[in-house]
């Protein structure tokens, strides 16, 4: 039985992915911040499978200190995931300085922390798994949500790196990079774009996809040892065109769908 340590587990998306790893009889430990979301997920796979973390991966050492005094059962973690994460949308100039600076703790900071404590053990195990949690946004910069798409791309390209590092030490990385999934991840962000409408009510419906499609995708990508995961036929087609497009074309056609009017 493996143990596979989740963050933003509570709901959404690392929800998903916590009810997948369980439904193959893997040991989760699932962090997040929403104790009573936890709470729920907890009493819906059991305390044989799940482990609920009330964490804030913002908080370096209460991290450590949280995977130093894991229970017997849970503490050697075979699998990774870096799923914790918020977006900021708007003009950078008038966003709220914490606000950017905490993005960048809890998308990039957060998963090289994590990787940093778990990866060694896995190399000298020779065996282990860390998926990443990017996005699509990590292809090309996004005009009203730099830091967000920067992020990402950090996520991204660190991720395929490591990938090339730890491939032959029995361990596989992977960057899971969907598109917009239906969770409450739009309407906390309050990512607003030029119809005025919320971010993923302005989306052509086939881009769209579900917390479970997404989490299908991710694991499975995972066991097949896939160093980037795009989910869904049309977000693939769509990234693999855009790859043939300058930025200087780009930029001006997302920055004018992007912005609020």
């Amino acid at each position: 039985m493996r143990t596979v340590f989740i963050t933003g587990a509570s709901s959404g998306f690392g929800a998903a992915i916590a009810r997948r790893f369980a439904a193959r009889g893997d040991r989760v430990i699932a962090a997040a911040r929403r104790a009573e979301r936890l709470a729920a997920l907890a009493d819906e796979l059991g305390p044989d499978l799940l482990l609920p973390l009330t964490l804030d991966v913002r908080d370096r050492a209460g991290v450590e200190r949280t995977a130093a005094a894991l229970p017997p059962a849970f503490a050697e973690v075979d699998i990774l995931v870096n799923n914790a994460g918020f977006a900021t949308g708007g003009p950078f100039y008038e966003s709220d300085p914490e606000r950017e600076l905490e993005q960048v703790r809890v998308l990039v900071e957060a998963p090289v922390s994590l990787i940093s404590a778990y990866a060694p053990h896995m190399v000298k195990r020779r065996s282990g798994a860390i998926l990443n949690v990017a996005s699509t946004a990590a292809f090309q910069p996004l005009p009203y949500s730099a830091g967000y798409s920067a992020a990402k791309a950090y996520v991204l390209a660190f991720s395929e790196a490591i990938h090339w590092e730890l491939r032959g030490h029995g361990v596989t990385v992977t960057a899971l990079c969907p598109g917009p999934v239906k969770t409450d991840f739009w309407e906390i962000a309050n990512w607003q774009v030029s119809s005025g409408q919320s971010f993923e009510r302005a989306l052509p419906s086939p881009a769209m996809i579900t917390p479970e499609q997404a989490a299908k995708a991710g694991v499975d990508g995972l066991a097949s040892g896939s160093r980037v995961v795009v989910p869904g036929l049309p977000m693939r087609a769509a990234m693999e065109a855009s790859r043939l497009i300058p930025h200087a074309i780009k930029l001006p056609a997302i920055a004018w769908a992007m912005r609020r009017r």
